[in-house]
């Protein structure tokens, strides 16, 4: 099953009970957006949604989806204004009047505007996973903490109610007893299967700066697959599968059982079937996130039937009392023995933002948990206090799922991480590839060098 198909059966979930956090009265706060794609906009109009902001500045280096966007933005704003428009993101951000910049680019163009967007002086809402290599999330972390920013991840399944709930009322009371073993999987058919023939290399179109939109990756061939969107299915511009799907489970996982880093890492798998797609990104991969008493074992397969139907994306927490099934969809509590047993759905909250509706390619399941990821945002620059998806968690689960696919780079062998030293454990040939080499002329950043 393909995840639009997946999601389209699930589209008739009640909204669940709502209760809001009131910004009111208090004054607009200036926002920006770098990339104004899918989950770039979707962000940004949920934050729209739940506090006053005033959005004054978007950047993307495609011209007609800028365009578009400040459009949108000007509709959806209370004040109805046009957004100013920028085709690069350092001259958005030296103009040095934005409270919040929200970051919805490509992974590989994560580190670097958030980094500066830090020394600009703003808050930040940027997307999983933190960055494309440990060294560039390293240097997201220290720079975050050296200008005194709040960096809310986008790992929002952190405040997705249902598994607020699920955490809560399950594994906080003790429901599963003894834990010792979760599955992690996507069993979607996301990897994209387009061939040479159907997608042969071209010349960029005119309305996208291609040079920049490759920015410090390597520099390949134009072709359709690359965008909008279809970047993920390229391993230059992201960590495939386990970079994109497998951080949102196994963070999960790590916030509800509030687990650190893993001891070691190892994986295998490759591409094991489709080998006629473009797509250079694993089908078929496992990995083992060992915590000591605690294995979190990951699959993905993007061929075949795999696993619960009803749980194609998930968490399934093992317990000696017990067992838990969890996704942006619901949860399933199973006793072991007497004891009810638990189900909930996904709440939507259609009733109180109708315009959910009607929003282009929303995927209207994870709304509620992205507007509260915005207000714990929003609450956290006022408070001080970190937030739910602080910039060190979001780095602990990313160095996490790219152990990981060293690991199956590697041959599978086990990794071992060490959190003090930056470096894994008796391994020259792995910690040599902590970070990506850098197109020129991108510098590469450096904890020590933000």
């Amino acid at each position: 099953m393909t995840r639009r198909k997946f999601l389209q059966t699930g589209a008739a979930l009640s909204a669940a009970t709502f209760v809001p956090t009131t910004f009111a009265q208090e004054k607009a706060l200036r926002v920006g957006l770098i990339g104004t794609g899918w989950y770039g906009k979707c962000d940004l109009l949920r934050l729209i949604q739940v506090a006053p902001v005033d959005v004054v500045s978007l950047c993307d280096v495609d011209r007609r989806m800028l365009a578009d966007a400040a459009t949108l933005v000007a509709q959806r704003q209370k004040s109805g204004k046009q957004p100013r428009t920028y085709g690069d993101y350092r001259k958005m951000l030296a103009e040095k009047d934005l409270d919040v910049v929200v970051i919805g680019t490509p992974d590989h163009w994560h580190a670097l505007p958030m980094i500066e967007a830090c020394k600009a002086g703003a808050d930040i809402y940027v997307q999983k996973p933190t960055g494309v290599d440990i060294v560039e999330s390293q240097a997201m972390l220290a720079a975050a903490r050296k200008y005194g920013r709040t960096v809310q991840v986008g790992t929002q399944r952190r405040s997705t109610p249902h598994l607020i709930e699920a955490r809560d009322r399950i594994l906080r009371e003790g429901k599963l007893g003894n834990i010792a073993h979760v599955e992690i999987c996507c069993y979607w058919h996301m990897r994209a299967r387009d061939t040479l023939a159907s997608a042969p290399d071209t010349t960029a179109p005119e309305w996208l700066d291609y040079e920049m939109w490759t920015g410090p990756a390597p520099m390949r061939p134009y072709n359709k697959m690359v965008h909008p969107r279809g970047w993920r299915a390229f391993m230059e511009y992201g960590n495939g599968i386990v970079g994109d799907m497998c951080i949102h489970m196994l963070d999960t996982v790590r916030w509800m059982m509030d687990l650190g880093w893993p001891v070691s890492v190892s994986s295998n798998g490759g591409i094991l079937v489709d080998k006629a797609s473009r797509a250079n990104i694993t089908d078929t991969q496992t990995a083992t996130f060992d915590f000591g008493n605690l294995q979190v074992r990951w699959t993905h397969r993007t061929w075949g039937e795999g696993g619960d139907p009803k749980y194609p994306w998930s968490a399934t927490f093992y317990g000696d009392k017990g067992t838990l099934k969890a996704s942006v969809f619901g949860y399933d509590y199973t006793p072991q023995g007497p004891g009810n047993p638990v189900h909930k759905d996904v709440g939507m909250e259609l009733d109180q933002y109708p315009e959910d509706q009607t929003e282009k390619d929303l995927e209207k399941h994870c709304a509620p948990a992205i507007r509260g990821h915005m207000r714990n945002l929003l609450e956290c620059r006022k408070s001080g206090a970190k937030p739910v998806a602080d910039i060190e968690q979001g780095h602990i689960s990313t160095a996490s799922c790219i152990l990981a696919n060293l690991s199956q780079q590697l041959g599978g062998r086990t990794l071992r991480w060490d959190p003090k030293t930056h470096t894994i454990v008796g391994d020259a040939e792995a910690t040599g590839l902590l970070a990506r080499p850098y197109r020129s002329p991108w510098v590469h950043p450096t904890a020590a060098a933000v």
